[in-house]
């Protein structure tokens, strides 16, 4: 007799639905964590403690168009203290035609290098020039991944990073730290070049400022690359070509090197410093391979970098990160050229750097210059417009420039002019400079427009406080005719009794004079800066200046002339922290008179005052 089965059916059928429900949940459950798995873990990792000599594997890089090609390798050993304390290098041989054929290549830095399908490191340094063998330095993928750990832009900190640890020693188990030969190599091991291709530039533009680039840590290619919108389908994975943009638009500066590892929100490339900058804000663009050029000397990748995909926002000693979809903050320029048959306007954007942006603005501005066909030797150039910075009333720029005997370039004149005020708003200690951009109106003057004070002097040799005199000048314009003029001013009536000395002069002369401060090292902050910048004195004029025999304070960019000896002992603080500059003599009132020319020249001469 078969046991009653009413009341377990009943409580069976209920337990089956709720275990197959469960069962339902859980594959999709298990569905969802697998599509959430790339974004998460990536690919796995091989310590260096575990990569031994002799272990063979795989690199992968772009030689044309897009796609990544295998390079086969071995490993030749480990290298200590490589590239600093703790800054270890597996040495590694590729094999294969095209690498045995290029050899170790430019813009190949941060092929990602693979054993047994794992991640170990980044292809980064070359051996030598005039290598004959492919071998090359690998920065471990840990040194990496520490870049991402303490990018303070990210939200999250890399699950990778944060699960991978870094060797306790550099000679861990199955590491022979002794590879004969190696010792020899070490001291040839460089970074594999990461050139910048300056694209629209003439020659004479980059030489004039290679010496400035290569301090900044660059060295200037022309001619190796190129820059444009194109869409390109290809995705970014692994062994692709990517751009790092220093200016694009009418004019471009960018480098190509190697992506080595990507997740859905950043990207890790080059194995290397690119600048060695820290912390940085330019695009990062999706970037296409033309040719690769073999050479004894040294091989190279000509590339053309394709659309923006986000910001490259650190530049680390073993390596650059880049965040998918972040904006970087360019600077926005626009020179209109006028004065010409065909009037000009050039648009481009410009890295905020503050080692780079003022080398960068000179060579721009110099380089757009000479692309000017009507630019020559006898011709003048006036300079109007402004550079807007955040926060701040707009700096000004007001001033002719014409070729000088003896001088730079007009170009250069020009340049440099930019190139300084760029220089002193980075250079303030205190604020850093958002600028939002700058607009420069260049108007050509064809003829040489400049003029030298030949005498001046004055219509009285004695005055009493409150008197106006006339100070008469004589010009001597570059094959011209002589210019005369007069120009009055009156006598403070506080001026004591004595000699009153009167300077005649250009405007260079009393920016000179002004600018004390910062040949002392005087650091002011940005507002100073920029109010101190706008106050200089254009050379297109001729200034008549008062000095007295009494000291002048400036602080910042205010300027106190003739000060008691008591209220000067009352600053005599701020003097010893050099936030107060004094000069022996002050200048108590000032005239000036315009003059279509680039004035030179100085004169003192001296009235008795009664």
């Amino acid at each position: 007799m078969r046991a009653p089965s009413s009341g377990n059916s009943s409580l069976r059928l209920p337990i089956v639905r709720v275990a197959t429900l469960a069962l339902i949940v859980l594959f999709f459950v298990a569905g969802a964590l697998a599509s959430d798995l790339p974004a998460k873990l990536s690919v796995p990792i091989m310590p260096l403690k575990d990569v031994k000599v002799g272990m063979h594997g795989v690199a992968y890089t772009v030689f044309q168009g897009t796609t990544p090609e295998k390079m086969d390798l071995v490993v030749l050993g480990i290298l200590r203290n490589a590239t600093g304390p703790r800054g270890d290098v597996i040495l590694i041989r590729l094999y294969g035609k095209k690498p045995e054929y290029t050899g170790v290549v430019a813009g190949m830095s941060g092929s990602p290098v693979y054993i047994d399908g794992k991640l170990v490191g980044a292809l980064a340094l070359r051996i030598g020039d005039f290598s004959k063998e492919p071998i090359a330095g690998v920065t471990p993928i840990e040194y990496m991944l520490e870049i991402d750990a303490m990018d303070s832009s990210s939200r999250h900190t890399s699950d990778v990073a944060a699960k991978t640890p870094r060797p306790a020693s550099v000679a861990g188990p199955g590491v022979t730290p002794n590879v004969p030969g190696t010792q020899h190599f070490a001291s040839f091991l460089t970074p594999i070049e990461t050139p910048l291709a300056f694209t629209g530039f003439s020659e004479d533009a980059i030489r004039r400022f290679a010496p400035q680039f290569e301090a900044a840590g660059i060295l200037p290619v022309m001619g190796v690359g190129s820059s444009s919108n194109t869409i390109q389908t290809a995705p970014v994975v692994p062994g692709s070509s990517i751009g790092a943009v220093l200016v694009q638009g009418d004019m471009d500066i960018s480098a190509t090197c190697t992506v080595t590892y990507v997740d859905p929100t950043h990207l890790l490339a080059c194995g290397h410093a690119f600048l060695n900058y820290g912390k940085v804000d330019m695009p990062m663009t999706k970037s296409t391979i033309l040719a690769t050029l073999p050479s004894p000397a040294n091989s190279f990748k000509i590339a053309t970098t394709n659309q923006t995909i986000g910001a490259f926002v650190q530049d680390r000693h073993t390596g650059i990160l880049g965040r998918f979809g972040a904006v970087p903050q360019m600077i926005p320029v626009t020179l209109n050229f006028t004065g010409i048959s065909h009037p000009k306007t050039f648009h481009f954007q410009v890295l905020n750097n503050a080692r780079l942006t003022p080398t960068v603005m000179m060579s721009t501005v110099y380089n757009a210059i000479l692309g000017i066909n009507e630019y020559g030797e006898d011709t003048t150039f006036r300079v109007k417009g402004d550079i807007d910075v955040a926060g701040y009333p707009e700096l000004n720029l007001d001033n002719m420039y014409a070729p000088l005997d003896g001088g730079n370039p007009t170009a250069a004149s020009i340049a440099l002019a930019v190139g300084e005020r760029f220089s002193r708003i980075f250079d303030n200690p205190y604020q850093r400079p958002e600028i939002k951009g700058v607009d420069l109106n260049i108007d050509l003057i064809k003829e040489r427009r400049w003029a030298r004070l030949e005498t001046a002097r004055t219509d009285v040799t004695e005055a009493r406080p409150g008197d106006k005199i006339v100070v008469e000048t004589v010009l001597r314009p570059y094959r011209g005719d002589r210019i005369v003029r007069q120009i009055p001013i009156r006598i403070p009536t506080s001026t004591p009794r004595g000699t009153l000395r009167i300077l005649v002069s250009d405007g260079d002369t009393l920016n000179r004079m002004r600018s004390m401060g910062n040949v002392l090292g005087q650091k002011f902050d940005l507002g100073s800066t920029i109010a101190q910048l706008n106050k200089e004195h254009s050379n297109s004029r001729l200034y008549v200046s008062l000095l007295e025999a009494n000291p002048q304070a400036m602080v910042g960019d205010k300027v106190m002339p003739s000060l008691p000896l008591s209220v000067m002992n009352v600053m005599e603080g701020m003097r010893g922290t050099q936030d107060m500059v004094v000069v022996g003599e002050s200048a108590v009132s000032e005239a000036s008179t315009p003059l279509n020319y680039v004035v030179t020249g100085a004169q003192v001469i001296t009235v008795t005052i009664r």
